[in-house]
């Protein structure tokens, strides 16, 4: 269940994972939902779940949405979208070039109507 609260005119959701207060944006609202998701449908425990870290990508840094791990090592990406926002190939893309730092084993996108989730296959080509 979500802890909402307004502060200074402004609505917050308490983010478990973070926890602390966040404006409660549309983006904010599909990452919420897809959180209470992994915990309450998928029993993923909250301690496997990292949301809004700064990682390093060819050079830049960036800052993925929600990142599911098991064993200890990354194992999905999920970029999250306001529900305006259509889940175009360039979205995808987007999980993608964060995935190539995480090397997580799924990447999906989410605008809180729509899920899209895909399986990375990791191959080493060795030449003959």
């Amino acid at each position: 269940m979500l802890k909402l609260r307004t502060q200074n005119n402004v609505e917050q959701v308490f983010d478990p994972i973070r926890k602390k207060w966040v404006t409660f944006t549309e983006e904010e609202k599909v990452r919420q939902f897809f959180i209470l998701q992994l915990i309450n449908e998928l029993n993923v425990p909250a301690s496997h779940i990292s949301v809004e870290r700064q990682i390093t990508v060819n050079g830049l840094t960036k800052r993925y949405d929600i990142v599911v791990y098991k064993d200890a090592k990354p194992w999905m990406v999920v970029e999250c979208k306001a529900p305006h926002i259509p889940l175009t190939q360039e979205v995808l893309d987007q999980a993608g070039r964060y995935n190539q730092t995480l090397n997580a084993e799924i990447i999906g996108v989410t605008n809180g109507r729509e899920q899209k989730f895909f399986k990375i296959g990791f191959s080493c080509f060795a030449p003959p």
